[in-house]
C-alpha cells in the first residue's frame, strides 16, 4: 500500500509520437539534438528514476549529475550508479527530501507513477511511428496546459515536434486511465 504523505515532489519527462509510440527494440525512435539538450537541461541535478531496460538502454550509464534510481523486481539487480528500489514506497523512500525528481521511463514506470506526478514536461512528435513500446494513455483534462510551444521542426531529421508543461490540476491526484 502507498503511503500518500510519502510522495515526494515527481515530474515526468518524455517524447511521445502521435501514435503513442515511445521505443522500440529498447532504443528511442528518433534522434532530436534540441530535445535531447532540454532532457538533460532539465533533469541534471535531480534524481531520475527508471525501469531496469531503461537503465540497460542507456549509451552511458549513469546519467551524469544525477542520482539514478532503478525500480525493478528483480531482487538481484545491481550495478555501478544505480540505486535500486523494488517497490514505490522504496523509490518515495530514496526521493522524500528531493526538490524535484524525474520519471524518465519505461511504459510500465510511467504507468505506475502517473498517478503521483505533478508535472509533465512533454514532447509531442508529429508523426506515427512503428514500435512496440508506447506510452500509457492518460486523460489530459486532469492536468493544466501551463506552456507549449510552436511545432519546431528537426534540421536534421525534419521531424515536427513541439514542447508543453502540464501541471495536475488540484483536485485530479491519483486519476488517470490506463
Amino acid at each position: 500500500m502507498i503511503e500518500l504523505n510519502n510522495i515526494p515532489n515527481l515530474s515526468l519527462i518524455v517524447a511521445i509520437a502521435q501514435n503513442n509510440a515511445i521505443g522500440k527494440d529498447n532504443d528511442l525512435l528518433w534522434h532530436i539534438s534540441d530535445d535531447l539538450k532540454r532532457f538533460k537541461s532539465l533533469t541534471s541535478g535531480h534524481p531520475v528514476v527508471m525501469g531496469r531496460n531503461t537503465w540497460n538502454s542507456l549509451p552511458r550509464r549513469p546519467l551524469p549529475k544525477r542520482r539514478n534510481v532503478v525500480l525493478t523486481h528483480d531482487e538481484h539487480f545491481c550495478d555501478d550508479g544505480a540505486e535500486v528500489a523494488h517497490s514505490l514506497n522504496q523509490v518515495f523512500d530514496l526521493l522524500r527530501d528531493e526538490d524535484e525528481s524525474f520519471v524518465i521511463g519505461g511504459a510500465a514506470i510511467y504507468r505506475q507513477m502517473l498517478p503521483f506526478v505533478q508535472r509533465m514536461y512533454v514532447t509531442w512528435v508529429w508523426q506515427d511511428f512503428d514500435a512496440d513500446v508506447f506510452f500509457p494513455i492518460i486523460d489530459l483534462s486532469l492536468f493544466a496546459k501551463v506552456s507549449e510551444t510552436e511545432r519546431l521542426v528537426d534540421p536534421e531529421s525534419g521531424l515536427q515536434f513541439s514542447y508543453a508543461n502540464y501541471e495536475r490540476r488540484p483536485a485530479q491526484k491519483n486519476c488517470f486511465l490506463v
